[in-house]
């Protein structure tokens, strides 16, 4: 299986840390964040992985070309222009497509989830894509049936409502992990051109297609990317250790 990590971002949240690096050099407990993401995705078998960059892509390139990793790793060049993340899996598209699942995490989350359960529900299903998603705080959740299929997208603190199906009762409002995993034939559906989210994608999708969402109920889970987390996640990685 393929992985990409999306790593481009401009890491503006942790400034002024990210004045000089990217964000996925940003050290937790003295170990890149792009390091934490390859490993996960290594224990979970994937043989190659695509990282997108941006803000400091050649300190990106650098350290991955010194870390000699046991798997193929290419880069996906937006420095020229930052698409987002529907807009990356568009651009690194030719290198993502074969016959397997692709798995897709944004490089600022440390999680606990079990990215094998992950799979195995995405293929059990036979889902278009698959959503981790988790019962916690946010300020914009995406909206499931019964069936746990994604049917709109909600922002408490604006009132917007997006819906994908129906509008339909009993809905559960879970927030997105930041991780995912695609069926191979969900790159030929993306008609989205330029920079966009890959949520526009889901809720377009969400009509007519299976996007699923899997709920990680897993002890831990983190965006390392808002102010204040580093110290939280360290607390955890020293707790486990």
């Amino acid at each position: 299986m393929k992985a990409i990590i999306f790593a481009a971002g401009l890491g503006t949240r942790l400034k002024p840390i990210t004045n000089h690096i990217p964000k996925a050099l940003v050290p937790v407990n003295g170990k890149p964040l792009i390091d934490y993401a390859v490993e996960k995705l290594i224990d979970a078998g994937i043989h190659e992985i695509v990282i997108n960059i941006h803000h400091f892509g050649d300190l990106i390139i650098n350290h991955i070309k010194t870390s000699s990793y046991p798997i193929s790793i290419h880069f996906s060049d937006e420095r020229d222009q930052l698409l987002e993340t529907g807009g990356a899996l568009k651009k690194a598209a030719s290198i993502l497509k074969g016959n397997d699942p692709v798995i897709a995490l944004n490089v600022d989350v440390i999680s606990s989830i079990n990215l094998k359960k992950l799979i195995s529900q995405h293929i059990k299903t036979n889902a278009l894509v698959t959503l981790a998603v988790r019962k916690r705080e946010t300020s914009r959740y995406l909206l499931f049936n019964n069936q746990m299929e994604l049917t709109g997208w909600k922002n408490i603190k604006t009132n917007e409502i997006k819906m994908a199906r129906e509008q339909q009762k009993d809905l559960t409002q879970l927030a997105f992990s930041g991780i995912q995993v695609l069926s191979p034939h969900f790159f030929d559906l993306i008609t989205e051109t330029g920079k966009f989210s890959v949520i526009e994608i889901y809720l377009r999708l969400a009509s007519t297609q299976k996007i699923m969402g899997f709920n990680d109920t897993s002890p831990f889970w983190i965006d390392v990317g808002k102010p204040g987390e580093i110290e939280t996640a360290e607390k955890y990685l020293n707790e486990r250790e």
